[in-house]
């Protein structure tokens, strides 16, 4: 169980992200933003940018990886000096993880992560798969996998993370794909 420091310190951070998802909001973006933390410090942080940039790994958690891969490699970094960095590192997102970005923070091995609500779709930690709890070892293909475990946390804020959803869809999504064909409803 947390101490109240520790919720409060996590509520400071999710409100963050909120603010992220906002930004993605704005621009009519899925509201999912993100913080990654090191040592109680802001180091990172990312929003859906799928729209903009046309580019569907553009993820909250996607874009804010990789500002720190920037800057980190622009620092002179080490491959083993930012493997050792994200292993210290928390992440704070408003959505649980998708299979593809649970992947990516299993990869670069990050400590834990904090999440609002759940992602009965697409969801990595938990609704669909759970990659937080995977570790490296041999795949069924007979290749070796690098992932490392992470905890995960989520509930933290949810109902405020699914407004924003809400939000967002009740407006209407203005870039998602014409339907090619009518949609019958069923009887």
């Amino acid at each position: 169980m947390r101490s109240f420091a520790e919720e409060a310190e996590c509520v400071a951070f999710m409100n963050l992200a909120l603010e992220q998802a906002k930004l993605a909001l704005d621009s009519l973006e899925v509201p999912v933003g993100c913080v990654i933390v090191e040592e109680q410090n802001v180091i990172s942080v990312g929003r859906n940018r799928t729209t903009e940039t046309r580019n569907a790994t553009r993820h909250a958690e996607m874009e804010a990886i990789d500002m720190l891969l920037e800057k980190w490699k622009k620092n002179g970094l080490t491959t083993e000096e930012i493997e050792l960095r994200f292993s210290k590192c928390t992440l704070y997102v408003t959505c649980e993880p998708c299979i593809m970005c649970a992947a990516a923070l299993s990869i670069i091995g990050v400590e834990e992560v904090y999440y609002g609500c759940a992602n009965d779709k697409f969801g990595g930690c938990g609704s669909i798969l759970s990659l937080h709890t995977c570790s490296s070892g041999k795949l069924p293909s007979g290749g070796t996998s690098k992932r490392k475990g992470f905890k995960c946390t989520g509930g933290i804020m949810a109902t405020e993370a699914v407004n924003l959803l809400k939000s967002f869809y009740e407006q209407g999504n203005p870039n998602a794909p014409k339907p090619h064909r009518i949609v019958v409803p069923l009887a």
